[in-house]
């Protein structure tokens, strides 16, 4: 992409009414073109592989199969990809930490203002980062004090639990035994300051750790 070339963006969403509004938002600004979109996430990983995109602004959950997280990864995987910049409605840390660590540029909420999501992009296009404030709070806060925040794996546990999954099922789940499952609890429940899972997904919701 040269200097006066327009950034070409690629919208990821499983829901028509939602690329609509982005596509309707940022082809008013000078600049920016939607060049595709995609309605599932291998969608938008085939799409994003053609080498013609800048920016691919991907949604996290679509209705089936793969999610914007392991889209993200298998994107920003190739040699020369785009920038990947997520545009949803969650924002817990077991939405935003794999986002992230699969490569995500920026993550902003659909609630942002339309000169903010402009100017996002354009930020992803320089290969610079845009967070969501709750989200930059959030990992600040988790820089802060590590021995209080939960690792992704507590938290896979913590989501399955909230979801009235038995410590059993969710070794299944995660592919570990029972009595590790029993450990990654204990550990979640000496940070949280709790003694009971019910207390622990309460609490981990109250934070933001998990969503139900």
């Amino acid at each position: 992409m040269t200097d006066d070339a327009p950034i070409r963006l690629l919208l990821a969403d499983d829901h028509p009414v939602v690329r609509a509004g982005l596509r309707a938002v940022l082809e008013t600004e000078p600049g920016l073109v939607v060049a595709a979109e995609a309605a599932t996430a291998e969608g938008a990983v085939a799409r994003a592989a053609e080498g013609d995109i800048d920016v691919v602004l991907m949604d996290l959950r679509f209705g089936k199969g793969m999610g914007g997280a392991e889209a993200t990864a298998r994107i920003t995987a190739r040699p020369g990809a785009p920038r990947v910049l997520i545009v949803t409605t969650y924002d817990s840390d077991a939405d935003t930490l794999p986002a992230i660590e699969a490569g995500a540029t920026g993550y902003l909420l659909k609630d942002a203002p339309p000169e903010d999501l402009a100017a996002a992009v354009r930020t992803a296009a320089a290969g610079r980062t845009t967070l969501a404030p709750t989200v930059a709070d959030r990992l600040m806060h988790r820089l802060r004090t590590p021995g209080a925040a939960l690792t992704r794996r507590e938290t896979e546990v913590l989501v399955l639990v909230a979801e009235g999954l038995s410590n059993q099922a969710v070794g299944r789940r995660l592919h570990l035994t029972e009595g590790t499952v029993k450990s990654h609890l204990a550990r979640v429940y000496a940070k949280l300051g709790v003694d009971s899972r019910t207390a622990a997904v309460a609490t981990a919701t109250d934070l933001g750790l998990i969503r139900r």
